[in-house]
């Protein structure tokens, strides 16, 4: 499989794990109600699509350290989609980190398994 074949199946992956996390935690844990369902499907995505491509294309050209590369590199995602759920669905900055490092978290568990 190409590697951008595997960065598509990545993505796709990424997005049917994180974003029905983003939702059960806002809607479910946080009980946001007022934010629209679409809203917070869109942000997902939008976070996912952003960040996912920096960890899988540019990266990868600057840390040579695989570890070093995968763990600074999830960092600076988690930072980034915390950032993105805070502004945009207008979360508390504390619940935008939480849920972004669980939804990383899980994400990462079932990219090992794939």
């Amino acid at each position: 499989m190409l590697y951008e074949q595997k960065f598509l199946f990545s993505l796709l992956l990424t997005l049917i794990i994180e974003v029905p996390i983003i939702i059960f935690f806002i809607k479910y844990l946080y009980k946001y109600r007022e934010i629209k369902f679409s809203k917070i499907v869109f942000i997902g995505f939008v976070a996912s699509a952003l960040t996912l491509p920096y960890f899988w294309f540019v990266l990868p050209a600057y840390i040579l350290n695989r570890s070093a590369y995968i763990f600074s590199g999830e960092l600076v995602i988690v930072l980034i989609e915390a950032i993105i759920y805070y502004q945009l669905l207008k979360l508390k900055l504390s619940e935008a980190f939480v849920i972004s490092l669980v939804a990383n978290i899980v994400s990462i568990f079932f990219g090992l398994i794939f």
